[in-house]
């Protein structure tokens, strides 16, 4: 092992975090800035190199005190380059240098990768995933990602787009999806996707209900209104989420048939829905598991939260 020092950047479309860590992953320093996406997002490689740059001083150290700098991104990403295209919350339709701009301005070494999969690296470094060697993670937000590790080595694919568990066909007449294709796992399971089947489940519902009373008031509702009114019982909130985690279970299940993975990790925002949450997704994905994989795979719920992105780019970088 050396007792030299990472750096994990998580870069998203609001905020890009820092993290110093140590080689066994332990944070400790973090900050974080805004993201400037004007003039077509130019800016946002000079803010990490002066703000790494900064900090590094700040803190009286020097950059031969690390081993280099990892950075998780949207965006496609083209490892054998070092470049991220197609990063469109950041105003990158064109291809970006980071490998090669970042290690100018810093002097040390860079490592990127897919946002959904450092996050995935992180969950399985530090959190639910207990550093096994084969874990599925599939975060949960405005869109559903994923990242799959095999063997202690993330999967990437011919083209790195592997671990896209959110176009998961489930419904092929289903909701259309942005990427083109429908009934996507994405346009079920989302936050975005949650309150899509409630409106289209509510148009067709007519019992008593407060979620269907919201949206007849025509009162924006999100994916969490929707878990919280479940667990009170709800009886249209209840419809919509067991349809959700009915789907979400019989993507996981078929995954983990496929792969048998030692944990199946949840995260990302709508994650917050909790036991609640973890309970119904295990039964279904259960239902759809054989007995093996009953046996071997479990199902688990993202413990790092927001710090899981930071520590899984430390990762990339990460000496053994």
């Amino acid at each position: 092992m050396t007792d030299k020092k990472l750096i994990g950047v998580d870069l998203g479309g609001t905020t890009i975090k820092f993290a110093i860590l140590t080689d066994k992953g332990e944070i400790q320093q973090k900050w974080s800035i805004e993201t400037n996406i004007l003039s077509d997002g130019q800016l946002i490689i000079p803010d990490i190199i002066d703000s790494i740059n900064h900090h590094i001083e700040m803190y009286g150290m020097t950059s031969d005190q690390f081993d280099g700098i990892g950075l998780g991104s949207p965006g496609t990403i083209d490892h054998e380059n070092g470049t991220i295209k197609g990063a469109y919350n950041l105003n990158w339709t064109d291809s970006v240098y980071p490998v090669r701009d970042i290690e100018k301005g810093t002097g040390l070494p860079v490592t990127i990768e897919n946002d959904a999969n450092v996050a995935a690296l992180g969950e399985r470094w530090q959190g639910a995933g207990n550093n096994a060697k084969d874990v599925v993670f599939v975060t949960l937000g405005t869109g559903v990602g994923g990242g799959i590790i095999l063997n202690g080595q993330l999967v990437q694919g011919a083209n790195g787009a592997a671990g896209e568990i959110g176009h998961v066909t489930v419904d092929p007449n289903g909701f259309m999806c942005t990427c083109g294709k429908r009934g996507c796992l994405e346009t079920i399971a989302s936050a975005t996707g949650i309150v899509r089947v409630a409106r289209d489940r509510a148009s067709e519902y007519a019992g008593s209900s407060e979620l269907k009373a919201m949206l007849d008031d025509g009162q924006d509702i999100s994916a969490k209104d929707v878990f919280d009114l479940a667990k009170e019982n709800d009886d249209l909130a209840m419809i919509v989420a067991d349809y959700v985690c009915e789907s979400l279970g019989f993507v996981l299940g078929n995954i983990a048939n496929t792969l048998n993975p030692k944990y199946v990790v949840i995260g990302g925002g709508v994650s917050a829905a909790g036991d609640f949450l973890l309970n119904k997704v295990d039964a279904a994905m259960r239902k759809n598991e054989f007995a093996t994989i009953k046996a071997s795979t479990e199902l688990r719920l993202a413990s790092l939260g927001n710090g899981a992105g930071v520590i899984g780019a430390a990762s990339l970088i990460k000496v053994d």
